[in-house]
């Protein structure tokens, strides 16, 4: 869309308010807005999207209407509020964060996204006479975690509110678009993919740096350059050499040492070509705080005069620069107690910014992180090693960024960076105003294609995906809101179902094409009429029943597996047949879970953990029985060495490798015979050219049930959504949260939580098992609500540091059990498995005690949990605390969780709480 017209009115107005003058896709989305449409900004990181949401606020302002801003997360909500209340003074602007609320009924009022979701489904006054959303940073909607709040906002809004919506550059903006017009009416997409800073992509290698691209090519493909490729070959070349000169190792290639240059080379490099401020991603925590030391062991100082920080200053001395270091250092750090700084290795963190160096990732302390993004953007601070999570919308341009490897770790295995998440990554090099260009470093590696990195470099393909799914609170707002068949008509025009819509148009095509090609075979083969198609026909349901014969076999073994698994009791002794854990183990708790029992046991290795039906490929035996402690805490390393030995000194013995039951027999079945029987009769049997027409028939039934399956795609994507949402409302209405389309009581409690396992805390407070706990013991109840360990496995059982607390994790524990079994029924996914990793730690924090024991008692089973993890857990368990004082029916219990809140809430957990 664009508008070829100077600036009348209200932009003309706006305008001259501004330092600078707009940008093309600035002014064409602002005169756009100030027509009365709604509007889609894409452009890229940097690239002052902002500034149309600046103009609805200056609209809604001259208009005497009112405008939400909303923001992803707290950081940046915070910054927004600073910088419209600078702008349009404290009266006219507010702000709703979670924790905060500052003069919520002004006009502009800033808050996160979750918040104004939550106003929409309590229909809040605050909602009367407003007349536009900003939506910044709306690519969250791809979160699997929160992505569906922006989702909910978008389809809730009244009609009449005209929406901001501000991206990062996506390679769908014009679906996404598509999508906002058929949920909110006339909205303009503005795409703009000009960088505001260009951006120059190199390839370190060794000691020397390259161009990655040959910029003088006149050839329309992209091409490497040549001096790179010319150089990598000679140094592998002389790499070969050298290593064959040496010993082999192994069965006889030359043995890989390659030594990536030192990080303090690498930054004394880059301050050598003039290319700092830089930030390393390194994507692993341990790796940056590695990084960190490294440069720190080598006494790298990076603190000189600093030239033009991202507010613009300009060169200063070393003295200047330590007393501004300092000042903010104590800004965001001056309130944590003087007890704590040496468990929080405040002194070393200090030395290295005052040394221009620092680390950046989710595991430092936030006031640690903030004063970082300050002293960075200052040009304070020069080289930041950093985890992925610093390109999420914090705002830290720099004038290079460094990429050490191009692959990183994904939560299930190690993957290679996609072309959207190397454009997200170097996103950050470049400071508008500052720098004339930026610039992506890729350090060179033995494993390095310079054509891949070219073509990650080249390719603009970042998606955006819905990450949106219908949930108990969602569903039972919906309903409270709207009634059910309104409800399944929201969700069927979801962004998700928009999405999974038109992927149905593909298959459709795809069955087309399969049908045309079935027609031709079908003639080949005689056509309808002919006696060969009766015959593959046979050939087909003989392979089929051979299946069936086969999976049904399967299906029975595992029922008896099952039935073996859920028959244990605590103190059996089993034997594990094979596989890693192979051995004898005593179970711990047993676990009658209908289809999936996993009991916690503890084998004779000192190994504690769930086993499952795949770890036993024949049944279970109980071999015989040992007396357990009335407490097992198989956290504790002393506690399974005990039992190990308890368990080996009972003189039971693992039998010889079992022999699995006898396999169902194709040839006792009737049906098959009768079919084989048919097939040897037919006339087509005794043809000459039976073989090459049955490869015919082949093709022919590999192509229908390509196309079957293609058709059963169709119709499970179709109203997707609706039957998710459908299977919700039965489950609530068989728990009593719904009754004749009606929200109950206890429906309405579960309004009002909005957290993963918001069911299961429902169904908590309504049968009363938190009543009767301390304050820091309801915070160690709850904890295993909202913890998750970074190690797999989680830590499983039921312990705790006291009675009462134990009581209420077992029934929590049982009542989740109950609740997977039914979601199971349901065929819904599974309300994720509480963990028990956190209820110590938050416990002894909540009762007072050091940070030092806190940490100890809250770590992953070998090493104490960071900083930064225990305050984030912290304010997770906050947050829930608060929703459960808003929600519980029960006085006591609703008291104790704000006792719980304010007894947390101290120390480093209260410090820099933005």
């Amino acid at each position: 869309m664009t508008h070829h017209r100077s600036h009348t009115g209200e932009l003309a107005k706006f305008s001259t308010e501004l330092k600078f003058s707009l940008d093309p896709f600035q002014r064409t989305a602002c005169a756009a807005l100030e027509d009365g449409h709604s509007v889609l900004v894409c452009a890229p990181t940097g690239a002052g999207k902002t500034v149309v949401g600046e103009f609805a606020v200056h609209l809604a302002l001259a208009a005497g209407g009112k405008c939400f801003y909303t923001t992803p997360i707290k950081a940046l909500s915070n910054q927004k509020f600073a910088d419209l209340t600078e702008r349009y003074g404290r009266d006219s602007v507010g702000l709703l964060t979670g924790d905060q609320s500052i003069n919520p009924g002004a006009p502009v009022v800033v808050m996160t996204t979750e918040v104004l979701r939550n106003m929409l489904y309590a229909s809040s006054d605050a909602l009367h006479g407003l007349s536009f959303v900003v939506m910044d940073e709306v690519h969250y909607l791809a979160d699997r975690f929160r992505g569906a709040v922006w989702e909910e906002v978008i389809l809730h809004l009244p009609p009449d509110v005209k929406l901001v919506s501000l991206s990062a550059t996506v390679s769908n903006a014009e679906e996404f678009g598509a999508w906002m017009e058929t949920v909110r009416g006339d909205t303009a997409v503005v795409v703009d993919e000009t960088r505001p800073v260009p951006l120059w992509q190199h390839v370190m290698v060794g000691r020397r740096m390259f161009d990655l691209f040959d910029t003088d090519s006149t050839d329309q493909k992209v091409l490497v350059d040549e001096d790179l490729v010319r150089f990598i070959r000679q140094r592998e070349a002389a790499d070969r050499a050298n290593s064959w000169d040496r010993p082999r190792h192994g069965r006889g290639g030359p043995r890989r040492d390659f030594r990536p240059l030192p990080r303090p080379e690498v930054l004394a490099k880059l301050d050598e070509e003039g290319l700092l401020p830089a930030i390393t991603f390194i994507f692993s925590r341990a790796g940056c705080d590695g990084a960190l030391a490294q440069c720190l062991r080598a006494r790298l100082d990076l603190s000189g005069t600093a030239v033009g920080g991202a507010d613009g200053a300009g060169e200063r001395s070393r003295d200047g620069d330590r007393e501004q270091v300092d000042a903010i250092i104590e800004k965001h750090t001056g309130d944590l107690p003087k007890a704590d700084l040496e468990v929080l290795g405040y002194w070393e963190w200090r030395e290295a910014v005052h040394r221009g160096l620092a680390a950046h990732h989710a595991g430092m302390l936030p006031a640690f992180r903030h004063t970082v993004e300050e002293l960075f953007v200052k040009g304070l601070v020069r080289a930041v090693f950093a985890t992925e999570t610093l390109a999420l919308g914090i705002n830290m341009p720099a004038r290079t960024v460094v990429l050490e490897r191009l692959v990183k770790y994904n939560g299930e295995s190690h993957a290679e960076l996609t072309p959207g998440e190397y454009t997200q990554l170097t996103g950050r090099a470049g400071r508008r105003g500052i720098d004339v260009e930026g610039h992506a470093v890729v350090l060179w590696q033995p494993e390095v294609d310079t054509s891949a990195v070219a073509g990650l470099a080249s390719t603009r393909t970042y998606p955006l995906r819905s990450s949106f799914k219908p949930g108990y609170n969602m569903s039972i707002n919906l309903i409270d809101r709207m009634g059910s068949a309104e409800s399944r008509q929201l969700l069927e025009r979801s962004f998700a179902q928009f999405q999974a819509d038109r992927s149905v148009v593909g298959l459709v095509r795809g069955i087309e094409r399969n049908e045309s090609q079935l027609r031709k075979l079908r003639g080949q083969l005689g056509g309808t009429d002919g006696d060969f198609l009766e015959y593959i026909s046979l050939r087909e349901r003989i392979k089929q029943r051979e299946r069936q014969i086969e999976q049904q076999g399967r299906s029975d073994r595992r029922g008896v597996a099952v039935a073996a698994l859920t028959a244990l009791r605590r103190g059996d002794v089993v034997a594990i047949p094979s596989g890693r854990r192979a051995g004898l183990a005593v179970i711990l708790e047993p676990d009658a879970t209908p289809g999936d029992p996993r009991p916690l046991v503890l084998t004779e290795d000192k190994w504690a953990g769930r086993v499952s039906v795949a770890d036993f490929p024949v049944p279970a035996e109980t071999l015989g029985h040992m007396r357990l402690p009335r407490r097992v805490d198989h956290r504790t390393a002393q506690a399974r060495r005990d039992l190990a030995s308890a368990l080996r000194s009972t003189g039971i013995s693992a039998p010889g490798r079992p022999r699995r039951g006898k396999r169902a027999s194709a040839a006792d079945d009737r049906e098959l015979s009768t079919l084989r029987r048919s097939l040897r009769s037919h006339p087509a049997h005794t043809r000459a050219d039976r073989e090459q027409m049955s490869r015919i028939g082949e093709r022919y039934n590999r192509l229908a049930r390509e196309t079957e399956t293609m058709r059963q795609k169709v119709a499970a994507t179709t109203n997707s959504l609706a039957r998710t949402f459908d299977r919700i409302v039965g489950l609530l209405e068989e728990r009593g949260f719904v009754h004749e389309s009606e929200v109950t009581a206890d429906g309405r409690r579960l309004a009002r939580i909005y957290s993963e396992s918001d069911l299961l805390v429902a169904e908590c407070l309504r049968q009363g098992l938190w009543r009767g706990l301390g304050p820091a013991e309801l915070a160690g109840v709850v904890s295993i609500l909202v913890f998750e360990s970074r190690q797999d496995g989680g830590y499983l059982g039921v312990t705790g540091p006291t009675e009462p607390i134990r009581r209420a994790i077992g029934e929590t524990i049982r009542v989740w059990s109950e609740l997977r079994s039914d979601e199971s029924r349901h065929k819904l996914p599974p309300t994720r498995e509480p963990d028990l990793g956190f209820v110590t730690g938050v416990h002894k924090w909540a009762r007072g005690d050091g940070l030092a024991e806190s940490l100890l008692a809250s770590g992953d089973q070998a090493a104490p949990l960071s900083a930064g993890d225990f305050v984030r857990w912290c304010r997770q368990v906050i947050d829930l605390l608060d929703q459960i004082h808003g929600s519980a029916d029960d006085p006591e219990v609703a008291s104790t969780a704000a006792k719980a809140v304010r007894a947390i809430r101290r120390g480093v957990v209260a410090v820099d709480a933005a």
